[in-house]
């Protein structure tokens, strides 16, 4: 993903629809100011350089920052900075195989994902990709790990078990980010083309190529496994939501100009609840940033026109709390 702009949906999609029921609520909402978020705390992260996706391991409660040539990891609960994964340069994202007790990072500078360990953190390996790998997804159902190489414009099949290379997947344009169903599919924006596409992680083939008009240049991708939408981020300010076995574009609900990414942790007292989101902004080059946590109230209703196949069936029965990552230098919005 370009560290310049950081369309929505980049970071929402590893953990799926439970951020629609609230995020995009807001996301999609026009009037300023309205969404509730209050500051309760702002947790520096040091070091030089951009940064990029955030993942959020909510088993082990751990939220995993890509911070140009490291990760951050910090505990979800008290916000901590826990650890670090060095010599990740010019780190892209994290896929998280709990499964077999690893993580991968896409390093697109060095054109290489490190294997690491989730419990220490240490350095396992690492594996040489394509060009520029920049989104990074963890198909359960294969066990292996697909970097998105944005400029050799395929896809790097990683055992996730041993860190052999299965194959490489040429994907007939630029990739941003992807998602797995858990059925087979794995489906990936192409962005210079404006198209979706969906291929099969066991066979290393395309099984469809589907246009996103009048959606353009799309960048973050989000799937509901259950009712099989998938929510792709637009660059002309929309979302094309997708159905995932047609590849027919069923909405285009319109974004905010400057609305971000978010991810969203569920706690432990209440596995069933969305309590933490994490947006990232749009300029990310700077020296050094700060986690910001805000509490934030969902909406009370969806605003009108609101696609059916989109209206939310689940409400909160407490605040969710938001993280975003700003430089250190700005001022609390």
């Amino acid at each position: 993903m370009n560290y310049k702009r950081i369309p929505i949906l980049a970071v929402a999609a590893a953990l799926g629809v439970a951020v629609f029921t609230g995020a995009f609520l807001l996301a999609v909402s026009a009037a300023p100011g309205a969404s509730g978020y209050k500051v309760i705390k702002t947790v520096p992260i040091s070091g030089e350089g951009g940064w990029d996706y955030v993942t959020v391991d909510s088993d082990a409660r751990r939220v995993y920052v890509s911070h140009a040539t490291q990760v951050v990891v910090l505990d979800a609960d008290s916000y901590e900075v826990v650890g670090s994964i060095p010599d990740t340069q010019g780190v892209h994202g994290i896929a998280i195989a709990s499964d077999l007790g690893r993580g991968f990072t896409s390093n697109g500078r060095t054109n290489t994902a490190t294997i690491f360990d989730l419990k220490t953190l240490k350095t396992i390996g690492t594996v040489n990709t394509g060009a520029n790998p920049d989104a990074i997804v963890y198909d359960s159902g294969t066990k292996r790990v697909f970097t998105l190489n944005g400029r050799s414009k395929d896809a790097t099949a990683i055992n996730a078990a041993d860190g052999t290379v299965a194959g490489t997947l040429a994907l007939g344009g630029k990739p941003e980010f992807a998602v797995a169903d858990g059925k087979g599919s794995i489906y990936v924006n192409i962005e210079d083309t404006s198209e979706l596409v969906q291929f099969d992680p066991q066979k290393l083939t395309v099984t469809h190529r589907w246009p996103q008009k009048p959606c353009q240049e799309a960048s973050g991708l989000a799937i509901d496994r259950k009712n099989r939408r998938l929510f792709s981020g637009c660059d002309n300010k929309m979302m094309a939501v997708m159905d995932a076995d047609s590849g027919k574009v069923v909405a285009t609900p319109r974004l905010a100009k400057l609305w971000t990414p978010t991810v969203s942790i569920r706690p432990r007292s209440s596995p069933s609840l969305p309590t933490v989101m994490a947006p990232l902004p749009l300029s990310t080059r700077t020296p050094r940033t700060n986690l910001q946590l805000s509490k934030m109230s969902p909406p009370k209703r969806a605003p009108a026109p609101w696609p059916s196949t989109l209206r939310p069936t689940t409400s909160f029965s407490q605040p969710p709390i938001s993280i975003r990552l700003l430089p250190a230098n700005a001022a609390a919005r």
